[in-house]
């Protein structure tokens, strides 16, 4: 596989077992700087898992991680951070007994303190919604509101690459589309976005690029516009 540019995130030929069994066989990616990435797959495919190591929360017993030229395998996730990867995980995970403006707080402990106003007001200017429950607990919002908090957290880091596993879910359709707007207006700032979802339309429908998964391989990449009119794709996942 190629290298990727500068500040590019390469993955070569990862694996992951759980129990000696497998989850991630042999998965290669690259994600470029300003691109969103879709990696799609059914319940068990081995997205989570993928983005698990790339994210430093599980440590790859083989595969090479890249990140910015610079390499990422075995890091500890507070490293990966520092090093501009951040991961939304799936379930959105927000402190409930928290109020938004101490999740933000939690979400820029490795910045300085003298950033942390600046990275507050940006994080508004992205949600809106956010600024006008600064101070509600976390937990007393909707779903869709704990989703843009979890988003927002991550993004007090300041990532150069963003992984949202699973935002979707759990969410209305009309919540789903604005979600998906807000991560258009997320990447259109310069962060680059690794996108796991099982909402294939919604995600191929905004990805420059995708993944699809499946026995934790990699068994189909391309665009989104030539995924989402794929037969195989269409087939195994939009019932067409």
């Amino acid at each position: 596989m190629a290298a990727p540019p500068l500040d590019g995130l390469e993955v070569s030929e990862l694996a992951y077992a759980y129990d000696g069994a497998l989850a991630v066989r042999n998965v290669s990616l690259v994600v470029k700087p300003g691109e969103i990435v879709a990696l799609l797959g059914t319940n068990g495919a081995g997205k989570s898992t993928t983005v698990g190591m790339i994210a430093g929360v599980l440590r790859p017993p083989r595969g090479p991680i890249r990140f910015a030229d610079q390499p990422l395998t075995g890091s500890p996730s507070h490293v990966v951070v520092r090093r501009g990867i951040t991961l939304v995980p799936e379930g959105r995970l927000v402190f409930p007994q928290m109020t938004v403006m101490e999740n933000l707080q939690l979400g820029a402990h490795v910045k300085p303190r003298s950033q942390l106003a600046a990275l507050v007001q940006h994080a508004f200017s992205l949600f809106p919604r956010l600024s006008e429950r600064r101070g509600q607990l976390a937990g007393s919002m909707s779903g869709g509101e704990q989703q843009m908090l979890a988003i927002a957290r991550g993004l007090m880091a300041e990532p150069r690459l963003i992984i949202l596993d699973e935002p979707s879910l759990g969410l209305m359709p009309t919540v789903t589309q604005e979600l998906f707007r807000l991560i258009q207006t997320v990447n259109g700032s310069g962060i680059s976005v690794l996108l796991v979802e099982q909402n294939l339309h919604q995600a191929l429908r905004i990805a420059h690029r995708g993944y699809v998964l499946e026995k934790g391989e990699v068994v189909l990449a391309g665009t989104g516009k030539d995924l989402l009119a794929d037969a195989y794709v269409q087939r195994a996942f939009l019932g067409r």
